[in-house]
């Protein structure tokens, strides 16, 4: 069995951005040489989340609203430790951390519409993703 670990590093420009990582979780899975198998794409913050859907504008900011009326910016708990992103913790348990995506015949073995996306709801500093690519 093969593995391949790649990182990558965002620095998004708005606290709240919706990023397709596809095209890297693609890259990844092409260096690795794998066929059959699987790739592990995980937010290493805990204010971000990795999720699978369709990468279509109006969808993306369906998604944000969604996020922003089940856990919207307020007074929380959390703040008293100094912090502000009370919210964007809420969020990310809402996306959830990572996904796990099959390989088959060496492709990314999605449905018709299907990105993975990198969500980042507490942004403006360095946040890392990780990519774990497993399989022969």
């Amino acid at each position: 069995m093969k593995f391949h670990t790649e990182y990558l590093t965002f620095n998004t420009k708005k606290k709240r951005e919706y990023i397709n990582i596809t095209p890297e979780v693609e890259r990844a899975r092409a260096k690795s040489g794998i066929r059959e198998g699987m790739i592990l794409v995980s937010a290493m913050h805990i204010t971000a989340g990795v999720y699978v859907n369709d990468a279509e504008l109006g969808l993306i900011a369906d998604i944000d609203e969604w996020l922003e009326e089940l856990a919207p910016f307020a007074d929380y708990r959390h703040h008293r430790t100094g912090e502000t992103n009370g919210d964007a913790h809420l969020k990310s348990l809402l996306v959830h951390h990572q996904v796990v995506i099959p390989v088959t015949d060496g492709r990314l073995d999605f449905g018709p519409w299907q990105q993975v996306y990198y969500a980042e709801f507490d942004g403006r500093r360095r946040k890392r993703v990780i990519i774990k690519v497993m399989g022969e």
